[in-house]
């Protein structure tokens, strides 16, 4: 693993943390983290909730949806990850410390499929950009904190 790639992981994680109270505190629904590889495979929790931490939605005003990845650069292929991972998950939670959005996977899936949005390849993720407005427009939930 990169160094880069450790310390997005890092953040995630400690997003997760924060989106697993936030959870149980704003809307009453407990997480069950896997914390194995082999049961995180099958999806990051028990209730089959995916949480991303978006850390430019704050400047760019866009939600970036990620579709695939590769751990480096170097990989020779990206893999399904995201709303398009096969696992149990079926409510996808992304924002940052001050807001967060509910949405539903399949709708998510739906929204790229569209060709609506915008799409943006890195080295190591490919995804798609969801503006602010439709971001409230079609989310389920919005949690302002």
């Amino acid at each position: 693993m990169t160094e880069y790639y450790e310390e997005k992981l890092k953040q995630g994680l400690e997003f997760q943390d924060y989106v697993t109270n936030l959870l149980i505190n704003e809307i009453g629904i407990p997480l069950s983290t896997y914390s194995s590889k082999s049961y995180q495979l099958k999806g990051e929790n028990r209730q089959g909730i995916e949480i991303k931490f978006d850390d430019k939605y704050k400047e760019t005003g866009n939600l970036y949806i990620e579709i695939s990845e590769k751990s480096d650069a170097l990989n020779y292929k990206y893999v399904d990850s995201g709303i398009y991972r096969n696992d149990n998950t079926w409510l996808y939670i992304i924002g940052n410390y001050e807001i967060v959005f509910i949405f539903g996977k399949e709708l998510l899936k739906l929204m790229h499929k569209s060709s609506k949005y915008r799409v943006v390849n890195t080295p190591t993720s490919n995804g798609f950009l969801i503006p602010n407005d439709d971001a409230y427009k079609y989310s389920l939930k919005v949690i302002k904190t």
